[in-house]
């Protein structure tokens, strides 16, 4: 058996980014030849399924559906460990198979289970293309708006980095096909992606978010060196700033400043001659709240693999 060098495995590694001693094991089974120690590796991917399973997958895409009657609509995110695998055709079909699955799945519903196009499940189709692409996958979240009366509306950014729904209601005759409702919609959806609200109005924020806040404000106030009694006052009018800020009907508009999100939408009802109310919304941005670890380098995997 020809001597594997640490050259070999580290070349090994990056055409397949399988583990050190993945490598090592699969040229010394292929005497050395790289080409079979690829083919090895893929083989065994399948197999390294589970063990993959523990790595982080922050890239992948942000999509959306919404029906041809514009009442519902679906958003789904579908991770993947790397930004070039995210781009892989069997990686995209995937995530369209995904949020037709969720167009038809009952609302939280947990998608693994849900049947697969051509047979098995989700979990056994994501295990499979795993195994395929040498990465994990993840099926992250998924979320479903309704309307009775009005249209859900989606809107998807920078390729999938960000995806918003909105939820539109209204009972005027006819107000869903006038331009002014159209762009409304259009509008609220890109203020949504932009601004990144986190809860549609001031009544929806919890208590424990609003103290949090006021706790965080507080400590910097008295970091400033403001004195005690003052900071209440100031601690107020920061909190009600705030919530201007992180509510989406209380933002400014991005597209006509001056107004708010809210008033926008009343001189549409006016205009409509009906009430239109904002729903909901849903916004998921691509590997939120995902901590994405910075890993080791060549050089500290090989020092492990050694024992050092």
């Amino acid at each position: 058996m020809s001597q594997i060098s640490m050259q070999q495995v580290k070349e090994l590694r990056d055409r397949t980014s399988a583990g050190l001693n993945d490598c090592r094991s699969a040229l010394m089974e292929a005497s050395g030849d790289m080409e079979k120690a690829v083919e090895i590796i893929l083989k065994k991917g399948l197999a390294k399924s589970a063990k993959r399973a523990g790595a982080v997958a922050t890239e992948g895409e942000v999509a959306a559906w919404v029906a041809a009657d514009g009442q519902s609509g679906v958003m789904v995110e579908v991770n993947i460990q790397t930004d070039f695998a995210a781009r892989n055709d069997d990686f995209k079909a995937f995530v369209r198979q995904i949020l037709e699955i969720a167009s038809r799945a009952k609302t939280g519903a947990d998608l693994a289970q849900e049947p697969f196009p051509g047979g098995g499940s989700v979990e056994e189709a994501r295990q499979a293309l795993v195994g395929k692409l040498g990465e994990n996958i993840i099926v992250r979240r998924w979320q479903r708006l309704t309307v009775d009366g009005g249209k859900v509306h989606s809107y998807v950014h920078m390729g999938g980095k960000v995806g918003v729904l909105v939820a539109l209601q209204t009972q005027a005759a006819g107000a869903v096909a006038k331009p002014e409702f159209t762009k409304y919609i259009d509008d609220l959806a890109m203020q949504a992606a932009a601004m990144s609200p986190l809860w549609l109005a001031k009544s929806d924020v919890p208590e424990d978010a609003k103290q949090k806040q006021r706790e965080i404000f507080d400590a910097q106030l008295a970091e400033e060196g403001k004195p005690e009694a003052a900071r209440p006052k100031i601690i107020d009018g920061k909190l009600a700033k705030w919530m201007k800020e992180v509510c989406l009907l209380e933002q400014e508009s991005v597209i006509e400043s001056g107004k708010t999100v809210d008033q926008l939408r009343a001189e549409l009802g006016k205009s409509l001659g009906g009430d239109v109310v904002v729903k909901e919304f849903a916004r998921f941005q691509l590997g939120e709240g995902i901590e994405k670890p910075t890993g080791d380098d060549f050089a500290s995997e090989v020092a492990k693999m050694a024992g050092n």
